[in-house]
């Protein structure tokens, strides 16, 4: 895919429908994001904000319009997971370990590199069912970092984590964007985390979708809204 600038992400003119015909949850969708950008997508439940998500990931095709992004690898933190509440014995390095060779790498040491970089380097041999939601968290993180991507994609990070976590899941969040220059997109609830760590906002609503910085995002938001109406 051809380096477009710095723009890790390109979108243009994106409709999508599950049937291919009215109506759209995606209405005719531009975004440009910028490599190292921090951006919290976030919207009512229903307005496409998972199906976006879904179609960045390469889950879903458009229906019409493009989209080119400048990475080969994006790494993936989904908001639920096969390992809550679980009873099947498997540890957080084998965790780590199966997505290592999924992956065909060949250094081991990355695994401990990236559960001390997530804070989690003395549960290696824990049990995935035993962690708390945070911790869970904190691996999946670390999961998704292991074949070094530019571009995180997370869905709603803070659910089901405890409010201490949540600030040390932010922290490095932010820092990845900020000093490690990974992009960062982020489908939200938690509005205190949107305006603390965003570089920018990604409204979606009614199909459409507005972008803009969080210091202006009351005042151009209620703009797009009255004109939407």
């Amino acid at each position: 895919m051809e380096r477009d600038g710095d723009k890790m992400i390109n979108i243009e003119h994106l409709w999508f429908s599950y049937t291919g015909t009215l109506p759209y949850i995606l209405d005719d969708i531009n975004l440009e994001i910028e490599d190292g950008e921090y951006i919290s997508v976030i919207g009512d439940n229903g307005c496409g904000k998972t199906t976006l998500m879904r179609i960045l990931l390469g889950f879903l095709e458009p229906t019409r319009g493009s989209i080119s992004i400048d990475t080969k690898y994006i790494g993936y933190v989904p908001q639920r997971n096969d390992f809550t509440n679980t009873t099947f014995p498997i540890t957080v390095y084998e965790v780590m370990y199966s997505y290592h060779r999924l992956l065909k790498l060949k250094n081991k040491d990355i695994i401990m590199e990236l559960l001390k970089l997530v804070g989690m380097e003395s549960f290696k041999n824990s049990l995935m069912g035993n962690l708390s939601g945070g911790q869970t968290q904190k691996i999946l993180i670390a999961r998704a970092l292991m074949g070094n991507p530019k571009l995180l994609i997370l869905d709603e990070p803070s659910t089901g984590v405890d409010i201490d976590s949540q600030k040390e899941i932010y922290g490095l969040l932010k820092d990845m964007s900020m000093n490690q220059k990974i992009t960062i997109l982020a489908v939200e609830h938690n509005l205190e985390a949107v305006f603390s760590n965003s570089t920018k906002i990604f409204h979606l609503q009614n199909g459409h979708g507005h972008l803009c910085s969080p210091d202006k995002y009351t005042a151009e938001y209620l703009h797009y809204k009255r004109r939407d109406e």
